[in-house]
């Protein structure tokens, strides 16, 4: 059970690095839920697991999805980036829209003084 879970998870994970790498179409709430159904499935088995006495194929599939897990956190954080950047760009964009250029911020600062 515990295997089969680990894979599902891998799945998972896998597919959303491979979406947000190739700029694909992504369902992020679907992608959200079927991660935090592995995480409560995992918990759960978690609880009576002995780690010592995990077999080898279990051992490769946790170090395959601790590495799949590195690349995925990179490319949800690339876009992350990729996000704040934008918003950013749209808030400068924003701002200067609504300025005319009159006044300066340090000039309207001191407006209220008069």
């Amino acid at each position: 059970m515990l295997l089969e879970s680990l894979k599902r998870l891998e799945a998972t994970v896998e597919a959303e690095t491979e979406a947000l790498s190739a700029n694909a179409a992504l369902d992020l709430d679907a992608v959200n839920r079927a991660k935090s159904r592995s995480l409560l499935e995992l918990t759960r088995l978690a609880r009576g697991l002995d780690v010592a006495n995990l077999d080898a194929e279990t051992g490769i599939v946790l170090a395959r999805l601790r590495d799949k897990l590195i690349r995925n956190q990179e490319a949800v954080a690339l876009h992350l980036r990729a996000v704040e950047e934008v918003g950013e760009t749209l808030q400068a964009s924003l701002q200067a829209a609504e300025s005319d250029g009159t006044y300066s911020a340090r000039l309207s600062a001191h407006s209220g003084r008069d």
